[in-house]
């Protein structure tokens, strides 16, 4: 008994070993247009192994194109479509063209990066501030997920002013929306108590 690991590897294993073995055939045959009819038939053997594809564009175009490259190119036959040339398997597609930077802290990541980009195109004034103070609470966070050392506004403040070429500095203003902002992120949550509903709800209780 021979198994299908020692038997010739199959081009296009999808059509199976008896397809394979009878395109083995077709190019041993020495009348070529018995050669061509045996060609034809499995042609439309192929065909029938898929029906949902039939209406795909090129469908048949394909087939043959599959013929030719299970036969190894050997199959001398009169090929309907201008098939595949055996030199174009093993064309590699060109590389895609890529534009990626370094990042200069990868604590910081891209997404930081692009946004300092950003700060040193707006003019001055309250937006900028503002991102600014945002730009910079973000680098302490990152900072310290990071980092185990602690970290101090001086840090901040050399990190923005060489990531932006010494384009951003860190004023008066942006340090206190900075402290603003820290503030209300760490804030605890009030429950509100007594509400006019709860005392609705109340009521109705009694």
């Amino acid at each position: 008994m021979q198994y299908n690991t020692q038997q010739k590897k199959m081009a296009l294993p999808e059509y199976g070993r008896s397809v394979q073995n009878m395109v083995d055939y077709a190019v041993t045959i020495e009348d070529r247009a018995e050669r061509q009819w045996c060609a034809e038939t499995i042609i439309h053997i192929m065909e029938g192994m898929f029906p949902n594809l039939k209406n795909i564009p090129d469908f048949e175009h394909k087939l043959w194109d599959h013929l030719a490259i299970m036969s190894d190119f050997k199959l001398d036959i009169d090929y309907p479509f201008e098939t595949i040339k055996p030199e174009s398997l093993n064309v590699k597609p060109d590389p895609i063209p890529t534009n990626i930077k370094r990042i200069h802290y990868r604590h910081y990541g891209r997404l930081l990066e692009n946004l300092i980009e950003k700060a040193c195109e707006i003019e001055e004034g309250d937006e900028k501030n503002n991102l600014l103070a945002l730009i910079c609470n973000h680098m302490r966070k990152d900072y310290t997920t990071w980092n185990k050392d602690s970290i101090d506004d001086q840090k901040i403040t050399d990190d923005l002013f060489e990531l932006s070429d010494g384009k951003l500095r860190v004023n008066d203003e942006v340090m206190a929306l900075m402290a603003e902002r820290m503030e209300k992120n760490t804030r605890p949550r009030q429950t509100a108590k007594n509400t006019p509903t709860q005392k609705q709800n109340k009521n109705k209780k009694h």
